[in-house]
């Protein structure tokens, strides 16, 4: 700090995660802060939606309209409010907000993100990768990675690759691109996407036929073990349990059923139970006799994965081999949940990371699943040297809430919007099978849909599906542009009048730092600040930054005032809540609970003793994890350098959902309220039921069109199913994004320094291609879809599934927004595939348009696009990329043409 501005911005050296390293976004942060495009104060809609026609308001006039909008619908009919929040940091706060304010249309931006994987990991085995875990770097010998691109946790990634490389490790990359990671590791796999579980399942089929499986780990951790009911009945397919509900597996030493967390038991992968003439088998059976299946050998599956039979089997062996021969032991005595003390760890060196070029997929699910069971199969979950936990996980399933909508006006709902469904009872429709949200999430259409469906809010406000809004109030999500399908139809949507000349959707508050695409969609205006002039908390309870060693959390607080009339979105989501006196918010006597945000996250309590901040907690700051809320808590972070950190013991650190050590320190620290030791599920009894009801058992049943679905796609083992959005014949090309590894989303490439690195996209297209069309390097092409078409420049990629075109995502404006330059490259040479996506599947002959996402989870499908390819007139004086949208009204105006200052002397 320099006269009170920021001068320059570099690394914590102390950090637990970074240990000081900061990529180009970090660095360029002091550009974030000053940017030109951010709103400078609450704004009123005058003009037409979409004209960007504002008229400055004072935020005594914006609380209150907002208020006036709100109240009432908190008094009468809180399911008329639409609330959903892009990429923030404050979910577990948002979603309080909204629980309290009653209404059960609530969502972040995980619904078009990444459900799929985070869904398929904690029902698998109690946490995903993401922020819930980490490879074990200090140990692994072989590191996958699977549909990983360079935007997300980009340092750690990269610190680790060069840490395990510099031992030898070994690198292998399975992504359609080679960017990135997968530039750097020793054996790229340009697989065809959308075959990644197909893949999986091969290698899983090899394994298996092989019999380099851990059969100790499985019987001991796993449900491989556990029986299923094989009697006809409204029970088939689903675990055997006693009378208190512990599931059974049959004693290798007793010979008899027992449950399976007993002390000394050994549960028996192949034995089997006789009751009632019926023959109950476990679940190793049951995936015995599925992945050793002919479908799934290599040479079955080689053609739709794009990768040679002999290479399916070598990456198998290789799985193999360093796992098993190249297995260690550490000298670390711990006690498992039956009670038995062991003297060593065993290690298995080999460790698996995935994202969203896995999720994004329509079998994203169930390729998520697949990945998992794969890893679990080798042992090499949450042991020395592969997968690992970052605390607050694991968590078994049971531990998480199912999720919650019925309420009643005035009144909170009586649990929190999100969680995991067991079964049908949990659904969140009506006695008529009606959606009780918006979004249509825990339907028959999407029953799993942990994460909401962010991206079918507008379309179905739109629709008036279920029902019909009052008002659509969102946070940081650009949902007219980049984090949109179907850019030109959800602008009409926003846009759209009714008979009457009111808008369909009748209001829509906005919330955001910068004037981007979605301003000018909205009709009131709340302008947040940076994040370098605001408090921000990042929760134990929300996506934390904890490691594998270690639980942490941290805060951000502001080091500059704001030089405009902004005001942090939780601080004014706490002073409406204030003003109309939300429960939850609001004192027995009337009196606010809190008055901003840096006062909730010291003073609220979740439960008794445990907050939003894990660290410095009691009156005197000596506790962690568990204690009275400290008024001195910030100061105490700051002094630390912004974050608290709770290593793990030793002798804790492996085996955490069966370490009885781990398990006592999870709920010392405020973690669980009890031990919650389980088993790891290979097969996904919740499903089981959901598919029983498709069979006609149980009271609530699904459609008649959705049955054959439920049946096929909710399978309890993981599955392969191909995905299909061409619509009509011809769209044969695959079509992806990535975001490159100097933006987050669209906020980056704003910035006046990452600018310099993607002013513009072009269309990277594989060579086989470009000779089939006749291109060359700054030809344009003319790129279509069942949905639309896009004209833009191209350039050759060598490194490329040979079927595959893809671009960078989120770097083409519209002129107007972003305080751009109208001649900007953004707005110009910069363009979106959303163009050519639609939320819903082309017309199949059915007479139905099915939604494109997940139908497991409703997670978007964006990376299921197909799309054909030929080269467009290419006249000297082409200046842009079409479609060529009108140009938006700027509330901020337009940026400098060069933008520079000097801090201090």
């Amino acid at each position: 700090m320099k006269d009170g501005k920021v001068a320059y911005i570099e690394g914590n050296r102390d950090h637990p995660v970074n240990r000081g390293v900061l990529c180009a976004k970090g660095s360029a942060g002091i550009m974030q802060v000053n940017a030109p495009s951010r709103l400078r104060k609450p704004l009123r809609r005058v003009g037409p939606r979409g004209s960007g026609e504002f008229r400055e308001i004072s935020w005594d006039e914006a609380i209150s309209t907002a208020v006036g909008w709100l109240n009432e619908l908190h008094e009468t009919a809180p399911h008329k409010l639409a609330f959903f929040t892009g990429r923030d940091q404050s979910q577990s706060f948002t979603s309080f907000w909204a629980q309290n304010f009653g209404t059960p249309n609530y969502a972040a931006h995980g619904g078009f993100c990444s459900v799929n994987m985070a869904a398929a990991g904690i029902y698998t085995m109690g946490g995903a990768f993401w922020e819930f875990g980490q490879p074990d770097w200090e140990h692994t010998k072989l590191f996958m990675l699977f549909g990983v691109a360079e935007d997300h946790d980009s340092n750690p990634i990269k610190m680790g690759i060069g840490q395990i490389k510099k031992r030898g490790a070994r690198v292998i990359g399975v992504n359609p691109i080679r960017s990135g990671y997968n530039a750097v590791a020793d054996d790229w796999v340009g697989i065809t996407p959308g075959t990644d579980g197909l893949f999986v399942l091969s290698l899983i089929h090899v394994l298996m036929k092989a019999g380099k499986i851990d059969l100790d780990y499985l019987s001991r951790y796993t449900n491989a073990p556990v029986l299923v009911n094989a009697a006809d009945g409204p029970d088939k397919g689903l675990l055997l349990r006693d009378e208190n509900g512990k599931e059974l597996v049959i004693d290798r030493v007793t010979g008899k059923l027992t449950p399976f967390d007993q002390p000394g038991v050994r549960p028996d992968l192949s034995a089997t139970y006789e009751k009632d003439g019926v023959t109950h088998r476990p679940v190793f059976h049951h995936m015995a006799e599925r992945y050793l299946s002919e479908e799934y050998t290599p040479e079955a599956v080689a053609d739709r994965c794009g990768i040679p039979a002999s290479r399916i089997r070598a990456i198998a062996a290789e799985l193999a081999r360093v796992a098993f021969d190249e297995a260690f032991t550490i000298e670390r005595e711990w006690t498992d949940f039956r009670g038995e003390t062991h003297k060593t760890m065993t290690g298995r060196p080999v460790s698996f990371h995935a994202m969203r070029g896995i999720s994004a997929h329509a079998n994203g699910f169930q390729t998520c699943r697949a990945i998992h069971v794969l890893q679990i199969l080798l042992g090499t979950v949450e042991v020395p040297g592969g997968f690992r936990f970052k605390p607050p996980y694991p968590k078994p399933v049971a531990a998480h809430p199912t999720p919650h909508g019925q309420g009643r006006p005035g009144r909170p709902l009586d649990g929190p919007h999100l969680g995991f469904p067991r079964g049908p009872q949990d659904l969140q429709i009506d006695d008529k099978g009606n959606a009780l949200r918006i979004d249509k999430a825990f339907t028959w259409e999407n029953p799993m849909s942990v994460h909401g469906l962010m991206h079918m809010v507008i379309s179905n406000a739109y629709a008036g599906t279920p029902y019909k809004i009052d008002t659509l109030f969102m946070y940081m999500a650009n949902m007219s542009w980049n984090s949109t399908m179907n850019t030109k139809g959800v602008i009409e949507m926003l846009t759209a009048r009714n008979d009457d000349g009111g808008y369909v959707i009748p209001r829509i508050i906005y919330s955001d730092a910068y004037s981007s695409e979605m301003v000018a969609y909205a009709d009131l205006i709340l302008p947040d600040t940076t994040y370098l002039e605001r408090h921000d908390c990042i929760s134990l309870l929300d996506r934390p930054i904890c490691e594998a060693d270690a639980a942490a959390d941290a805060i951000r607080w502001p080091v500059v005032e704001p030089d405009r009339d902004v005001r942090g979105f939780q601080s004014v989501l706490i002073e409406l809540a204030n003003r109309m006196q939300l429960p939850g918010f609001t004192n027995e006597d009337g009196t606010p609970k809190w008055k901003d945000y840096a006062d909730y996250i010291v003073n609220h309590e979740r439960k008794p003793g445990i907050g939003p901040l894990a660290g410095f907690r009691g009156e005197n700051g000596d506790q962690q994890g568990r204690g009275a809320p400290n008024p001195d808590q910030l100061d105490r972070y700051i002094e630390n350098g912004g974050f608290y950190i709770s290593h793990i013991p030793e002798g804790a650190d492996y085996y955490k959902p069966w370490n009885k050590a781990y398990q006592d320190w999870a709920v010392d620290l405020g973690l669980y309220d009890s031990p919650q030791p389980y088993l790891f599920q290979l097969y996904v009894e919740p499903m089981r039921r959901f598919q029983l009801a498709a069979e006609g058992h149980g009271e609530r049943q699904p459609p008649d069109n959705l049955r054959d679905r439920i049946r096929e796609k909710l399978d309890p083992l993981p599955i392969w199913y191909e995905t299909d959005q061409t619509g009509n014949d011809g769209f044969t090309v695959n079509a992806l994004t990535q975001r490159p590894m100097a933006m987050y989303h669209s906020w980056g490439s704003q910035n006046a320094w990452l600018r310099q690195l993607h002013g513009r996209n072009p269309l990277y297209v594989p060579t086989k291609l470009m000779r089939e069309h006749g291109l060359k390097d700054g030809d344009w092409a003319r790129v279509t879809s069942p949905h639309g078409e896009i004209v833009v420049p191209v350039m050759e990629m060598a490194a490329l599934n040979e079927n595959t075109v893809w671009t960078w995502n989120a770097i083409g404006k519209r002129k107007g927004a972003w305080a751009l330059q109208p001649d900007a490259p953004e707005a110009t040479k910069g363009f979106l595939l959303n163009h050519l996506i639609h939320e819903l599947l082309p017309p199949k002959g059915d007479g139905l348009r099915w939604a494109n996402s997940d139908p497991i989870t409703g997670q978007a499908a964006w990376f299921d696009l197909k799309v054909k390819i030929e080269k467009a007139a290419n006249p000297d004086d082409r200046a842009e990329c079409e479609p060529v949208f009108d140009p938006i009204k700027s509330p901020v105006g337009t940026g400098p043409k060069d933008l520079a200052w000097k801090v201090g002397k």
